[in-house]
Parts: C-alpha cells; sequence; structure tokens
C-alpha cells in the first residue's frame, strides 16, 4: 500500500470514529440530546480538557485577513469547517444556526461570531463564499487558507481533515470538476469565557441550539 492510500484509509478511520461523513450519506445524529444534557447540562457534546481557543490567521473573504483567537475574544464563538457545494450537511448547519440567531436577542447576535471556513478552496472562491454565506446571515464570517493550514487547524481540534477527490497534499483539483467533499459535520462552539467547548453534530435540533446557544452566551468574558 502506497503512502497516500494509507493516509486515506485513516482518515476514513477518524471519520467514522468522530462522527463525521461525507456529504450525501451521513446519517442526522438525532439521538442523545436529552441524555447529555441530563449529564452535562448542554444536548451538545461537551469536550473534556479542550485547551485554550485556537490561535490560528485565515484570509477574510471580504478581504484583509481573520485572527480568530483576537477576533472571537470574549464572544461566543461558532466554528464550522465546510464547502458551498455541500448538498445537506453544510446549508442545514448554516440555516438551524442563522434561524436560532434570528429568534435570540439582538445582544446574541451582536455578541456571537459564526465561523465558516472552507475545506474546498479550489471552488469556494471569496465571492462564492460570501454569496452563499449571505443566503444565510449577511453576518457569517466566510475564511479560507491553505489546504495543509485548514487541516492541522483541524486535526489540533480533534476533527479529521476533509477529505476532498483527487487531491494529494496540497495539490488542488481543477475548479470546474464536481465532486462531493468528506468533511468533519461538527460545528464547535467556544463560549466567551474559554471555560468550555461543546461540538454540535449534524442532525442538532434548533430546539437544541436555542437551549445550548443561550447557555454558553452568558458563560464569561465581555467585548
Amino acid at each position: 500500500m502506497d503512502g497516500t492510500s494509507a493516509y486515506r484509509l485513516a482518515v476514513v478511520g477518524l471519520l467514522l470514529l468522530a462522527g463525521a461523513g461525507a456529504c450525501r450519506f451521513e446519517s442526522p445524529e438525532r439521538e442523545g440530546a436529552s441524555r447529555r444534557a441530563e449529564e452535562t447540562g448542554f444536548r451538545g457534546r461537551v469536550i473534556e480538557n479542550p485547551g485554550p481557543r485556537p490561535d490560528f490567521v485565515l484570509r477574510d473573504a471580504r478581504g484583509g485577513t481573520f485572527d480568530f483567537r483576537e477576533e472571537t475574544a470574549g464572544h461566543l464563538a461558532l466554528l464550522f469547517f465546510g464547502y458551498t457545494h455541500c448538498p445537506d450537511v453544510c446549508p442545514i448547519h448554516m440555516s438551524s444556526i442563522a434561524e436560532v440567531k434570528r429568534d435570540l436577542s439582538l445582544a446574541f447576535g451582536r455578541n456571537t461570531r459564526v465561523i465558516f471556513v472552507t475545506v474546498d478552496p479550489s471552488r469556494d472562491t471569496p465571492e462564492r463564499i460570501v454569496s452563499w454565506l449571505e443566503g444565510f446571515d449577511p453576518e457569517f464570517i466566510g475564511l479560507y487558507g491553505e489546504p495543509a493550514t485548514i487541516d492541522s487547524i483541524q486535526l489540533a481540534l480533534g476533527l479529521p481533515p476533509a477529505m476532498v477527490p483527487g487531491r494529494t497534499g496540497t495539490d488542488e483539483l481543477a475548479p470546474a470538476a464536481a465532486y462531493d467533499v468528506g468533511h468533519a459535520s461538527a460545528v464547535v462552539a467556544f463560549p466567551p469565557g474559554d471555560s468550555i467547548r461543546v461540538m454540535f453534530p449534524f442532525g442538532t435540533r434548533q430546539a437544541d441550539w436555542r437551549h445550548d446557544l443561550e447557555i454558553l452566551a452568558t458563560l464569561g468574558g465581555s467585548k
């Protein structure tokens, strides 16, 4: 088995273990939210000993750069890695978060940062990212960068890197190619005080989003 094949097999294993999956093939996870709420107070998955808020800088689709730790300090931050051609996981997550954000208070909206990082920069141009996100909420932030950098950020968060067909290392497919991308399906939440970290799997209901986000937004910090 060559190195590329071994790498892909390892990533497949990580995808299965982490509850991530290729779009179109992942069954929404709806079980366990009530049990988790009884155990931890949150319907998402609380990560033990998460470490500090990640420190990375990527390109902002609207221009300039975005320093994640600096720009989200003191805010509730929701971080998601996906791609704009995704047929289900990505638009459902973004739509659910946008709906809950609209339903909650103006103060909640002002103090929340929703960050989408593309794992498919070959097709996700800055213009496309901005246009796609504006369809959900014009305040959502879209970021992009080198695939190797994005992979390292995901691994540091305990997420598997994306599986882009035909890509090895930092090589990119032609932008016109049509393909689906296997990627981590969880949204990672960081409360203002950085006291805990909660992951929200694909299939999280809006009621569960609302329950947890209202609590997370109050956990320390001010900006």
